[in-house]
């Protein structure tokens, strides 16, 4: 058993540093969905497809939710480049001891921007925004006592100015507790559905079918734009609680320090490797770090978290700072309770 689980880690690493170089950049639609969620799995940056056990899980890996033992309700906040605004909404609801729904928003917006022109370099008093939309509804399913598969619908809107386009997407997730000092092996699919294509009324333009005759109706044409895919992506997990946890490599009754690996594969950009690390104190006091290899700009990522518990409820608090070197650094704020 420990050859197979050793052979699967390595085969992992493999596959997301040695891949091919070739990059398909601009080849997809609705980029929001690749913009992380959860203040926890940032600081850990992005390694949460095997660690799955808050309610940002409904992004990485909708399986995850079934390791939600209550009713669950999370709000995060990214203060993204240019005065952009990237928010999510999720709550997951304990269906049984073995299956759980989960519901979540995923909104992006730039705000009010004015148009201007060449001949109005200054503004022209009109003003638009571009705003992304996606909504899901997720199930998972504990099939066994160490495995567990989730699905998520969802539908997916972009507008910009006065032009949108609108598809639906599954993700799909599983999560293998292999018994083996905690290590856990998991994979996710998402952004799987139809494309994305523009339409709207400043595509419609006036047309002369025949420029050879002067005085002919000119008739509104409608201009054709190319329909787009999702960035569908791929991901591949691995996570073990090396000090504390239920069957750690070195035990510990208050400290606890997981390692995360996450190969990521995008359709529309080469292979990449996440690797996180959590370090928690009693499960109270959290600090965490993350790394990225072969990412652009993105590398380090930093978070740190406290958890309470107020009458009934549990409350968590989570911030990730995110360094993408020359474009500067992003601040995650994540608010999560639990009843």
């Amino acid at each position: 058993m420990k050859k197979y689980l050793l052979l699967i880690v390595v085969l992992t690493f493999q596959a997301a540093v040695y891949a091919g170089d070739f990059s398909k950049v601009g080849t997809a639609a609705a980029q929001f969905l690749k913009i992380g969620v959860g203040a926890r799995a940032m600081g850990l940056g992005g390694t949460f497809t095997a660690i799955a056990n808050d309610v940002s899980t409904i992004y990485w890996n909708p399986a995850g939710i079934t390791n939600i033992n209550g009713f669950s309700l999370a709000v995060t906040h990214n203060e993204w480049f240019a005065g952009i605004s990237h928010d999510f909404a999720g709550l997951v609801y304990p269906l049984s001891t073995s299956d759980a729904l989960a519901l979540h928003v995923v909104a992006l917006n730039t705000g009010e921007q004015e148009v201007t022109t060449v001949t109005q370099p200054e503004g022209t008093g009109i003003y638009y925004d571009v705003s992304d939309l996606a909504i899901g509804l997720s199930y998972a399913r504990t099939l066994t006592d160490r495995f567990s598969v989730g699905l998520t619908a969802k539908y997916i809107q972009q507008n910009l100015y006065n032009e949108s386009a609108n598809t639906f997407a599954i993700d799909i997730g599983t999560y293998l507790r292999t018994g083996f000092h905690d290590l856990i092996i998991a994979m996710s699919m998402s952004n799987f559905g139809g494309n994305m294509q523009l339409e709207g009324r400043d595509l419609i333009a006036i047309t002369d079918l025949n420029n050879q005759v002067s005085g002919n109706y000119n008739p509104d044409a409608n201009l054709k734009t190319e329909p787009w895919p999702l960035p569908l992506t791929f991901r591949v997990g691995v996570a073990m609680n090396v000090v504390g946890g239920e069957d750690p490599v070195i035990g510990s009754a208050q400290n606890r320090f997981t390692v995360a690996v996450d190969g990521v594969h995008p359709n529309d950009n080469t292979e990449k490797l996440n690797i996180g690390g959590e370090y928690s104190w009693d499960e109270t006091v959290f600090a965490r770090v993350g790394y990225k290899i072969n990412y652009y700009l993105e590398k380090w990522s930093f978070g740190v978290g406290v958890r309470a518990n107020i009458i009934s409820q549990q409350v968590g608090f989570d911030y990730a700072l995110v360094d993408f070197n020359d474009l500067g650094k992003v601040s995650q704020f994540s608010l999560e309770l639990r009843f």
